[in-house]
């Protein structure tokens, strides 16, 4: 079995809260999220690769896509009509989750990159097999298969 990794540090500043928490948490605050990717492949490919670091490219749009200049917030915030608003003016990009955390963050790029790695062409050769998620470099969650 062959294993590689790809990281994306500091992606870009996100801001969410956790609603739920008892602590200064239930506040809006924010991080440069980083991702590291772990995928596994009984057979490397023609190159001798797993997956194709530069081919990881839409990838990354994704992660940006939702993790970069943006706030996000779970679906059953009690403020989600605020944030709604906060978007309509312009002055928030908002990204809901069905639910929120490192964990739940985890969990929701874990499945994003395994239906990436299908669409992309890797079929079943390829796997994600973890995808950790780090607040800062104290802090991170991590989703494993």
């Amino acid at each position: 079995m062959f294993r590689s990794t790809k990281t994306y540090q500091d992606l870009g500043p996100v801001a969410y809260r956790q609603w739920r928490a008892e602590s200064h948490c239930n506040l809006i605050h924010g991080y440069s999220l980083s991702f590291k990717f772990t995928f596994e492949a009984a057979d490397l490919d023609a190159r001798n690769w797993v997956v194709d670091f530069g081919g990881l490219r839409p990838l990354k749009q994704i992660l940006e896509d939702s993790f970069d200049h943006t706030l996000i917030v779970a679906a059953d915030d009690p403020q989600i009509d605020w944030y709604h608003e906060a978007q309509r003016r312009g002055i928030a990009r908002v990204v809901v989750f069905d639910h929120l955390g490192c964990e739940a963050i985890s969990d929701v790029v874990f499945e994003v990159t395994d239906q990436w790695l299908k669409d992309a062409g890797y079929g079943e050769r390829v796997r994600v097999v973890e995808v950790e998620v780090f607040e800062h470099g104290a802090n991170s969650a991590m989703r494993v298969a």
